[in-house]
């Protein structure tokens, strides 16, 4: 029996590609461990879209190099965007590496263990702009009652600081049918909560069906047993329509809940982004949105110290935040990456005023944040319990603002023993600035 250990990074369209690939080789006889010793084969799934992700892909395979000198390991797969993007370069650069796969060659993953084992050099590289078959089964790795559905492959926006189109190539919708097949399979399998994901998932389906098909597919998606949430992630803001705000508005297994990512306020850095959208027209989204639903939660993510900009936008983009009021916010500091359009533009910007920018942007964030929070005292919320903290003697849970992973938590003291998945009515006794506290109701 050969064991392999899969090492997933990056983000959850990366997850989705390494929990089909472990069901791949599952069907195949393999043996998933989750132990460094006991690992004949590792697979590493790789990021690279910014640099501290190259970075942590890298130091993986290192990391894993080393134990394959000690005769222990039998091989070493790097897989994702790092094999993709690098492929000339991991034999030579990485000699500990016995095989690669490219982004869309994820079928191979069996094949890449076999002659793994035989010899060093297998390479198995798709066109960019193929669409592997979306398969049902997949080994769920989240550890919760929550998976995610990947709906679309790459990205044809070509933002100037973006590689994506060039490692995943342009966007390619996957058939409707195919989406309701995983989600029966993730929900017959005790998922509740579908998180919809995608480089962009708002333009779903107008590669295949000539429009936008989202509110379609979610309506679908709420039909299906046992789905409880269904969660959208990746809303660009110059693609929301109408249709799809009434949808998250009357449809209750869909959460009020938009991850929407920005990037930034200003038009004229939107500009040299190669974004398509203006200030004046987020703030209109954002008010069509927020008036249709009042309790809507918006997430978005920006980016700050992108090329040229200045002092005055930044301080531009601080007003737009305390203007708007996100419930959540996330910023990166711009990383220039080669190939990127971005990366060859004049007025770079130091590392330490992009750091000083980012840490301006996350305090303003911080008293929306708590002032956010404050509102929601002696409210009652249903949340979905995610495990118990022996330590703090509470339960871990997940209210509908609250994606898993990268937003706050609620946590729940109760008499009686609760069950990881269980949904439960909470009262929110107390708050800080990014989590609440509850008692059962």
């Amino acid at each position: 029996m050969i064991n392999i250990l899969f090492v997933s990074l990056g983000c959850d369209k990366n997850l989705v590609d390494s929990e089909v690939m472990l069901g791949l080789l599952q069907d195949k006889g393999y043996n998933i461990t989750n132990e460094e010793s006991k690992a004949d084969v590792v697979i590493i799934n790789t990021c690279c879209f910014i640099h501290d992700a190259k970075e942590e892909s890298i130091e993986s395979i290192i990391e894993m190099g080393k134990l394959k000198r000690t005769g222990k390991l039998k091989s070493l797969i790097v897989t994702g965007c790092l094999a993709e993007r690098y492929r000339e370069e991991i034999f030579k650069e990485l000699p500990e590496v016995d095989a690669v796969l490219g982004t869309t060659s994820i079928e191979a993953i069996a094949t890449a263990v076999e002659e793994s084992l035989i010899n060093t050099g297998y390479q198995h590289f798709d066109d960019i702009n193929y669409l592997p078959p979306a398969h049902e089964k997949r080994v769920i790795t989240s550890g919760t009652y929550m998976g995610y559905l990947k709906i679309a492959e790459g990205c044809s926006k070509c933002c100037t600081y973006c590689i994506i189109p060039k490692i995943r190539g342009k966007y390619r919708s996957v058939p409707m049918e195919n989406l309701i097949k995983q989600a029966e399979y993730l929900a017959g399998n005790g998922i509740t909560e579908l998180c919809i994901v995608a480089q962009e998932t708002t333009i779903y389906g107008i590669d295949l069906y000539g429009k936008k098909m989202l509110p379609e597919l979610l309506e679908r998606l709420s039909e299906i047993e046992g789905i409880v949430w269904i969660r959208l992630l990746y809303c660009y803001p110059e693609e929301i329509t109408p249709e799809l705000i009434a949808v998250i508005k009357n449809n209750p297994k869909v959460c009020h809940y938009i991850d929407m990512p920005l990037q930034h306020s200003e038009d004229t850095v939107l500009k040299r982004m190669g974004r398509r959208t203006t200030k004046e027209e987020i703030k209109k989204i954002i008010a069509d949105i927020r008036k249709e639903i009042p309790d809507i939660v918006l997430r978005t993510s920006l980016i700050t110290g992108f090329p040229g900009e200045t002092e005055k936008e930044h301080e531009a983009l601080l007003e737009f935040i305390d203007e708007i009021e996100f419930n959540r916010l996330g910023v990166f500091t711009y990383s220039p990456e080669e190939d990127t359009l971005a990366a060859s533009f004049d007025n770079q910007i130091e590392e330490n005023v992009k750091e000083r920018w980012r840490d301006e942007i996350m305090a303003l964030q911080q008293e929306i944040s708590y002032d956010s929070n404050s509102k929601l005292m002696g409210r009652i919320l249903k949340v979905i319990v995610e495990g118990y903290l022996y330590e703090e003697n509470m339960y871990l849970c997940r209210s509908y603002m609250d994606a898993p992973d990268i937003d706050g938590c609620v946590f729940v003291s109760s008499e009686e023993e609760l069950l990881s998945g269980d949904f439960i009515n909470v009262k929110i006794t107390d708050f800080n600035e990014y989590d609440l506290i509850g008692e059962i109701v």
